[in-house]
């Protein structure tokens, strides 16, 4: 029978962390991170040090500026596979051997699918991550506005889904809204991490 400390431990929600002192890029990752990987826990440090005092072990993965890891490389070197390098540069020479990199200085929804990509193979499709909540997994949406949902990540216009679904516009537009509501999320890079996450679209297809 588990003790009361090991079952708390198998119930808590795998633990994040950041470590970025920029506090604008911190916020904007932060509520991303929270969209992609909704089971994690994400924690912000604004400094090396402040990491190092809150038992650094404990995370899932570390996101760090790549000045960071140069400055810190023995440490991550040693935790190579829980490091995510945050890099302005979209050029793979200039991306540090061995280790997951990630351009924040893309459009959201080009991060987003970085993310998502990160998630869905580095994790072998999530199964490495623990179950998902099923208020997050249950079935919200009817099969008419899944289809819709899935023509909208894909980058299909109202009028291409129309005609697509051989439906109407106004019909379109009714799902579109439906669908937002009924998920309460506003822009395409929340749909697309809702239907990737849930398996109704293909990351290789966005």
């Amino acid at each position: 029978m588990p003790s009361i400390e090991n079952e708390s431990k198998m119930n808590s929600r795998p633990l994040i962390a950041i470590v970025n002192p920029n506090t604008l890029a911190v916020i904007g990752l932060r509520q991303l991170l929270q969209q992609v990987l909704p089971i994690m826990e994400v924690s912000v440090f604004r400094s090396f040090e402040e990491l190092m005092l809150d038992n650094p072990e404990q995370f899932f993965h570390y996101f760090v500026p790549v000045s960071l890891v140069l400055e810190h490389r023995h440490f991550f070197l040693e935790h190579q596979n829980k490091t995510i390098i945050l890099t302005t540069s979209t050029d793979p020479h200039a991306q540090l051997n061995g280790f997951h990199s990630v351009c924040i200085n893309v459009p959201e929804d080009q991060l987003v699918k970085s993310f998502l990509i990160l998630e869905q193979y580095a994790h072998g499709k999530g199964q490495h991550l623990p179950t998902m909540p099923k208020s997050l997994t249950s079935k919200i949406l009817s099969d008419r506005e899944i289809e819709v949902l899935c023509l909208i990540v894909q980058g299909y216009i109202n009028k291409e889904i129309a005609s697509q679904l051989n439906i109407g516009m106004t019909t379109v537009i009714t799902h579109r809204k439906n669908i937002m509501e009924k998920l309460g999320m506003k822009s395409v890079s929340s749909l697309t991490i809702y239907a990737v996450m849930n398996g109704y679209v293909d990351i290789n297809n966005i």
